[in-house]
């Protein structure tokens, strides 16, 4: 990994779906540790835009790059061996497995040996120290071996980004990880990503204005596939567009 290229650059990137653009020539820069909000409307290609980055679809034109490493045509896999994670707007946990198997499994995906729940865990001591840190640094230790499925909708988002921190990524991805919090989970979770290792570059998708303007540093506003405005939050703030238009507020995000 070459750290003197930014983390991302993507280059006139585009995506069709049939006739449709979904996705229109769009160019964002994101540096190493930088904390950056991708924002808009509805069906302005936001979770699209992810799904290219992740590898999750395939531009149709443009090029995408990993500290400097070309990887438009690489599958979502590998993409996420080189460093690249995120989390979905709707979890995509094992709902009957407990909170330490899903986030041991995840650990193990990236690990070249085989795991099986049928041996024992001394077998796997480093990964079950790497699971054992993330429990604890997510706020989850307690909650080890409760399943799933038994957790509140706030527990789960904040299972969700452990496991996308498994493999220690330098780009994480997060889709909307406030979405059906109540106004507790919200401030839970956003204590839980102030948190996140500085080094790492955070994307977020979030509609909750107030949270990804005191995220982020950098925003960038989508419409209709296109980059409408990019800039500090201040300048984000300070468009008149942006307020009247795609935030439906008669003054600024606070």
């Amino acid at each position: 990994m070459d750290c003197s290229h930014p983390c991302l650059v993507l280059e006139n990137v585009s995506r069709d779906f049939g006739g449709l653009r979904a996705v229109d020539s769009v160019n964002l820069t994101i540096q190493p540790g930088e904390r950056h909000a991708l924002i808009g409307p509805n069906g302005a290609g936001k979770t699209t835009l992810f799904n290219l980055i992740s590898g999750e679809l395939r531009a149709t034109d443009g090029t995408i790059s990993f500290f400097g490493a070309d990887v438009t045509r690489l599958a979502p896999d590998r993409r996420a061996a080189r460093g690249i994670a995120r989390t979905f707007q709707i979890t995509k946990l094992f709902p009957n497995l407990t909170v330490l198997e899903n986030v041991l499994l995840a650990c193990e995906a990236l690990d070249r040996r085989k795991f099986t729940m049928h041996r024992p865990l001394a077998s796997y001591r480093d990964l079950a120290q790497k699971a054992a840190n993330l429990l604890e640094a997510f706020g989850l230790a307690q909650l080890r071996q409760e399943l799933v499925r038994n957790l509140s909708h706030g527990d789960q988002r904040k299972v969700d980004v452990a496991l996308s921190m498994a493999g220690r990524p330098q780009l994480l991805l997060l889709d909307e990880p406030m979405a059906g919090l109540s106004p507790g989970e919200s401030h839970s979770m956003h204590e839980l990503l102030e948190k996140l290792d500085s080094t790492i570059a955070v994307l977020l998708i979030e509609h909750d204005m107030d949270v990804a303007f005191a995220f982020a540093e950098k925003i960038t506003v989508l419409s209709q596939g296109r980059v409408l405005t990019e800039g500090h939050k201040d300048e984000v703030r300070a468009s008149r567009t942006v307020q009247q238009i795609y935030l439906g507020a008669e003054e600024p995000p606070c």
